[in-house]
């Protein structure tokens, strides 16, 4: 392990991690934003529009990211569409991702029984409040693990960045890796990269779990 080598480099990664964590937190607020939509459009049956978030939902998460990314840069540019390589990252993963975000949103809502809802009703609580005290907390204290591993699972798939021959990390390390060839100490600074940025999302999602646990939010006897 050539530790002259690895430090010289570590300033490289650095930009290529800031490239890979800003174009990844955008994408997954996109798509957190997206899936919350696509989950209440189907789970409140909006005519038409449930069928168009099912199939869109069928689409993103049967197709690789890299093959959706392609067709933004590459093919619809052919009609006339182009964007620029950081705004197919961005729309890229905002598709792909709230795909899974509202399968997520999805499973939380279902989760909530429908007693407390009708618990809810009960004690004067109007639709737009019970879903707002009672069903949204309840679901989300639910979802959280599910949306935690799939902010993991998208900011890992911007590996495929590079295609875009954006500078991100995974391009960063290709770059060293064919020109100076030591692939050990190239992988080795990657992987600890890729740590480094994952590992603080993995123990937040852990510390986010228990404080909505521990408000109460998880309970299915709360109202």
């Amino acid at each position: 392990m050539d530790g002259a080598f690895i430090l010289a480099h570590v300033p490289d990664y650095l930009s290529g991690a800031w490239v890979t964590l800003r174009f990844g937190l955008y994408g997954v607020a996109c798509s957190l934003a997206l899936g919350l939509l696509c989950c209440l459009v189907r789970s409140f049956r909006v005519p038409v529009l449930r069928q168009i978030a099912g199939g869109y939902i069928e689409l993103a998460r049967n197709t690789p990211l890299l093959v959706q990314l392609f067709f933004l840069y590459a093919g619809l540019p052919r009609v006339g569409i182009k964007f620029s390589a950081e705004a197919c990252a961005v729309i890229g993963l905002t598709f792909l991702g709230g795909a899974y975000m509202a399968e997520a949103f999805r499973s939380g809502l279902e989760s909530v029984d429908k007693s407390q809802t009708e618990a809810g009703a009960c004690i004067g609580l109007t639709r737009a409040q019970n879903i707002r005290y009672v069903v949204f907390p309840q679901a989300l204290a639910t979802a959280v693990p599910a949306l935690f591993a799939n902010v993991i699972f998208l900011i890992k798939e911007t590996s495929v960045f590079s295609v875009l021959a954006m500078m991100d990390l995974m391009n960063v390390a290709d770059t060293l890796r064919t020109s100076g060839g030591h692939t050990v100490e190239v992988l080795f600074m990657l992987a600890a990269a890729y740590l480094m940025i994952l590992l603080p999302v993995s123990l937040l999602a852990t510390l986010a779990e228990r404080r909505l646990r521990y408000a109460g939010f998880g309970d299915r006897h709360s109202v």
